[in-house]
């Protein structure tokens, strides 16, 4: 059989470029394993292989191998043709594994590989990335173990080609884990990219292999082209941080003059991204680990990788972390003395042929010559031909090339010279002559501007002691320049603010300066806040006296930035307590106020005592009650320990003399904790004389301007208490103190500023008040005094408190009794509205007069009610359920309702007709409900007082309460036989289908009352008629929780055949 002509011809033509000097990958690899002994291989086929390599320069015919492993030959031989085999046939195939053995150490160590990626700090994702797609091989694997034959040449050869990956995956994966973290971040690049590598070395062996021959399931076999398709299309790259860390440090090789803040930023920047702790002892122990990797990497030869890195480290060195101070200053101190005392003149090279000046930024043109980058450019821009300067020569700006050897050497001369001027100056500082001494300076502020290595040099040099020593002198001009190149010194620099601190009294005249002219005071904060970012040096700018009175003065500075700087000093500063107290008594209190708020016990009793002790203004008291103090100090009032409620309720006190700090406390519940105290008899004596004191001072604040402090002021402050929404507790406490014993008395008293104040407060002990309570301590005289001040008192209010108080009476047999007796009970009946005495009349009078209405028709004295029926009170009660307020509405309708309850006994029956019918008068006409003869006095009928239209009208109200009342009085008329009758007036009246629509109610109680209704109802009306509109609300009562309602709703729904009568809904 002969060789397929597509092979040939695929053969010739590597062979043909090999022969032409252009070896393709095919042809290296051929010639590669023809230079092989054969013994080296494993399999047959390999060495046919090279056979077929040596015949297929010849143009005759030779024998190969069977067409149909064609397909699998070829992608062989293109797989095997790549530049990682030659290494690969050395690791595998020298070794004698069988196949299965391979697979087994092949899926161990891809284990390995998933375990230990996630423990891997950079590169993490593409390594997890990697594993997963390792992790999807093991199935084909697994399967392959099953295989009961003798393994295929092919698939030996591909299970050690995987192998040989994993291997070089697990070493990659075990060297990121092993090595300096920063030596893994700077190389990070090249770990993306082996990996990518070896994803796509492994997907090619996969795509190469045939497993059609080897029965592997058609899953696995999808699963595997699926992961090729995946593995092929992988994308490895760095994250973003890492690569803006990478770009930064490239910036900073190319720019070669970058100072130690920068290094120091791209340090902290390296280790925030590889997860190491920025403090110092920690970078160097970091830095020193990479100094270690990169002598292994010169024993190890690797050359071009140790260069690079040498260079890296080189720029990071300039970092605080990568030396210690004192070697940079030893270096720096030997170096200087090194050099002598006179500069150096620039050599002819550093001066540029245009601008006969030292160049900055040189170039070079393809002649050899050097220029300054800009003057070179400007040339060329203006000649008429672009041409050479010296040579005269065709030049264009992109022959250019930046002549970085020489730059170098220009700013190691400059260098040089500057660090003996820095030297220099000192002396000449110190002659004592201003004009010398500001020349001095003003040549030091320069140098500093203008790179951070010459701010190190001067604090190397000393010069710290002698700047702060003119920042007392008279002249200004050299208390600034001094005062500015200080700010300039310390910026960035620890070692330098730990200088400033170690001098005695160093502090004080920065201090001084926030005082002077605003330009200095700005330096002045701006030097501070600097100074306070070291934490040595805070303790010093607290403990200067005066320092933080001109700081918080400062706050309110116009010009921002200066008040800014302030602030922050200030913040920085609030590390102390201390500090925090003493901004506090300077009227700074936002770090106070977040200690008081979060921070322990013992440092929030600290702040609290401290704003009890204050001696604070009116506006500082407004402030703090804005910005939350009231809520944080009422808190701790019932804290457990003692200490902590004497001084939260000290800082309450003095909170509250404001009267609207007062008034604010009461609302935000500050009564109950405090009454709470002070009637608790283990309470120290201590503790309740300052919560008593506070409480006078929240009662003072209910009072109108301009009073006086009377016993009448203390009701009132009482009765704005019970106002509050702390109104429950109070009134418990009060009627704890028999309070309502007392009111009754004061009732009696003629003080007409003194009784007022004390009914209003007994109204409001009296609403759903301790019946017991009440009949206790009322009796028959103070309830006539009461009767008489409805008829007597001149005061509006005190009238509506005295009706209140009586629409709050128990029902008692008793208490009946003593009304009925009353000769001034007739007079509770005029404050009801009847159109002449309406005009001006307020709500809660009217509220108040129907409530007493209420109290008498109870049904328990009929006597009471026929009072009420013979003064035609119930037409009025008829006309308010239109016009009255909601509670005047809800009262009213009780009212009816009972005077409807006692209706059926009252009705008289019709006279049975005697003699003859021509002659006797006409008959009475019957209530339709009690079938007997009614009329609103004698009866109280609703339906004789024309009540139940706007009864009906009261359902449609949107509160429960008022319609639950309304109900109540319309349920009167089908109570017991009257059933059939009442139905058949609330059929006429349109009222039934308003209750059916009570069902949706969001009040349970209304809703049980009207189920019940309708049930006793659709016993006798049209459920055709109505039947259908109470379907609906009555199914979706049935869906819900409440077992009560669903059981009604379900008996109404049987009785309209909805559901069978033996539903599980019963």
């Amino acid at each position: 059989m002969f060789v397929p002509l597509r092979l040939r011809v695929s053969l010739r033509k590597g062979f043909s470029s090999l022969s032409r000097g252009q070896p393709n990958s095919s042809t290296l690899f051929f010639l590669h394993f023809h230079a092989l002994p054969p013994f080296i291989f494993l399999s047959e086929f390999t060495r046919y292989v090279c056979l077929v390599i040596l015949l297929a320069s010849h143009d005759d015919v030779f024998r190969t191998v069977d067409d149909t492993l064609y397909p699998s030959f070829v992608n062989w031989v293109d797989f095997l043709s790549s530049h990682r085999f030659p290494k690969m046939v050395m690791d595998n195939m020298a070794t004698n594994a069988p196949p299965m053995e391979v697979v087994s150490q092949t899926t161990k160590a891809i284990i390995e590989i998933i375990a230990a990626s996630h423990s891997v700090l950079i590169q993490k994702k593409s390594f997890l990335q990697l594993s997963s797609y390792l992790d999807r091989i093991i199935p084909l694997l697994h399967e392959l173990t099953s295989i009961d034959i003798i393994a295929p040449q092919g698939l030996t050869n591909f299970l050690q080609i995987l192998y040989h990956e994993i291997k070089e995956a697990n070493k990659l994966i075990t060297d990121c884990s092993e090595r300096s973290r920063f030596y893994i971040l700077l190389n990070c690049r090249s770990i993306a990219k082996q990996i990518d590598d070896i994803t796509k070395q492994i997907s090619h062996a996969l795509s190469c292999f045939s497993f059609a021959s080897l029965n592997i399931s058609f899953k696995i076999r999808d699963d595997i082209s699926q992961l090729v398709s995946e593995m092929q299309n992988a994308n490895f790259r760095v994250a973003m941080v890492e690569e803006e860390i990478l770009e930064k440090i490239e910036s900073g090789l190319q720019e070669r003059n970058v100072d130690r803040i920068y290094a120091n930023t791209l340090l902290v920047s390296i280790a925030k991204a590889i997860g190491v702790s920025t403090e110092l002892p920690e970078l160097r122990k970091e830095f020193s680990k990479l100094k270690t990797e990169l002598e292994n990497l010169h024993l190890r030869k690797h050359d071009n990788e140790a260069i690079h890195m040498d260079q890296m480290i080189a720029l990071l060195e300039r970092a605080d972390a990568a030396s210690s101070l004192e070697d940079r200053e030893n270096k720096y101190l030997s170096k200087r003395q090194s050099l002598g005392m006179q500069p150096l003149e620039p050599l002819l090279s550093f001066v540029c042929p245009i601008t006969k000046e030292v160049m900055v930024d040189p170039v070079e043109t393809p002649s050899g010559h050097t220029f300054e980058r800009s003057a070179i450019m400007k040339w060329l821009l203006e000649a008429d031909e672009p041409v050479c300067p010296l040579t005269s020569t065709p030049l264009d700006t992109s022959m250019l090339r930046p002549n970085k050897t020489l730059r170098q050497s220009i700013e190691e001369w400059k260098e040089r010279n500057t660090m003996i001027t820095v030297a220099s100056l000192k002396s000449r500082l110190l002659s004592g002559q201003e004009e010398e001494v500001l020349h001095c300076l003003e040549q030091l502020k320069n140098l500093c501007e203008q790179r951070e290595a010459h701010r190190e040099w001067l604090v190397f040099e000393n010069y710290i002691p002698s700047l702060v020593e003119f920042l007392r002198v008279k002249n200004r001009d050299i208390r600034n320049r001094a005062l500015l190149i200080l700010c300039l010194l310390v910026k960035g620099n620890d070692d330098a603010k730990e200088r400033i601190a170690k001098l005695e009294n160093s502090i004080e005249p920065i201090v001084q300066f926030l005082g002077r002219r605003i330009g200095e005071r700005k330096l002045a904060v701006a030097l501070l806040l600097e100074l306070s970012k070291c934490t040595t040096v805070r303790d010093c700018i607290g403990k200067v006296q005066g320092c933080i009175l001109l700081l918080v003065t400062m706050l309110g500075n116009t010009d921002r930035q200066a008040a800014k700087d302030a602030k922050d000093v200030l913040d920085n500063l609030s590390y102390s307590d201390d500090n925090v107290v003493l901004m506090a008594k300077n009227n700074y209190f936002r770090h106070l106020l977040e200690r008081l708020s979060s921070d322990s016990d013992h440092v929030k009793m600290m702040m609290a005592k401290t704003l009890g002790e204050m001696e604070l203004t009116d506006h500082n008291k407004s402030s703090l009650a804005e910005s939350g103090v009231l809520d944080v100090l009422i808190v701790l009032v019932s804290h457990d320990d003692v200490e902590m409620k004497v001084v939260a309720i000290q800082a309450l006190l003095n909170l509250a003399s404001l009267k609207k700090n007062g008034q604010e406390m009461i609302k935000k519940g500050a009564v109950p904790p405090l009454l709470d105290i002070l009637y608790q008899q283990t309470s120290p004596q201590k503790l309740r004389e300052l919560v008593a004191a506070t409480i006078v001072h929240l009662a003072l604040s209910t009072i109108p301007e301009g009073s006086h402090w009377t016993p009448q002021n203390i009701l009132q402050a009482f009765h704005a208490m019970c106002l509050s929404p702390s109104a429950n507790a109070v009134k418990s406490k009060l009627r704890e103190c028999s309070a309502v014993q007392t009111l009754f008395q004061l009732c009696e008293v003629d003080n007409i500023i003194l009784r007022p104040n004390a009914v209003k407060l007994l109204c409001c002990l009296t609403e759903d008040g301790d019946e017991a309570t009440m009949l206790e301590h009322l009796t028959q005289t103070s309830l006539e005094t009461l009767l008489k001040l409805s008829k007597t008192s001149d005061d509006e209010q005190e009238i509506a408190s005295t009706l209140g108080i009586i629409a709050n009476l128990p029902n008692s047999t008793q208490i009946s009794e003593w009304l009925l007796q009353s000769e001034n009970l007739p007079k509770i009946f005029s404050f009801l509205p009847d159109g002449k005495n309406s005009i001006h009349q307020n709500h809660q009078l009217t509220e108040n007069a129907v409530g007493a209405i209420c109290r008498l028709t109870v049904q328990t004295s009929l006597q009471l009610q026929k009072k009420v029926a013979e003064a035609s009170i119930i037409p009025l009660l008829v006309k308010l359920l239109d016009v009255g307020t909601s509670l005047t509405i809800r009262r009213a309708a009780i009212s009816l309702a009972q005077l409807s309850g006692s209706s059926p006994m009252l009705s008289r029956q019709i006279p049975k007709h005697q003699g003859f019918w021509c002659f006797s008068a006409l008959p009475e006409e019957a209530c339709p409900v009690h079938q007997g003869i009614c009329t609103v006095e004698s009866s109280f009928c609703l339906v004789e007082a024309g009540a139940i239209p706007p009864l009906i009208r009261v359902l449609r109200k949107p509160e429960p309460d008022v319609c639950e009342a309304a109900l109540d009085a319309l349920l009167t008329l089908i109570n017991g036989e009257m059933l059939q009758n009442g139905c058949k007036v609330l059929a006429e009246a349109n009222g039934m289908p308003v209750i059916i629509k009570l069902i949706s109610s969001p009040s349970s109680s209304l809703q049980e009352k009207v189920l019940n209704s309708l049930q006793r109802i659709f016993h006798l009306v049209d459920k055709q008629k109505y039947g259908a509109s109470a379907q609906m609300p009555l199914v979706d009562l049935t869906q819900r929780r409440d077992s009560s309602l669903k059981s009604l709703a379900a008996k109404v729904l049987a009785q309209l055949n909805v559901l069978h009568n033996q539903s599980s809904y019963f």
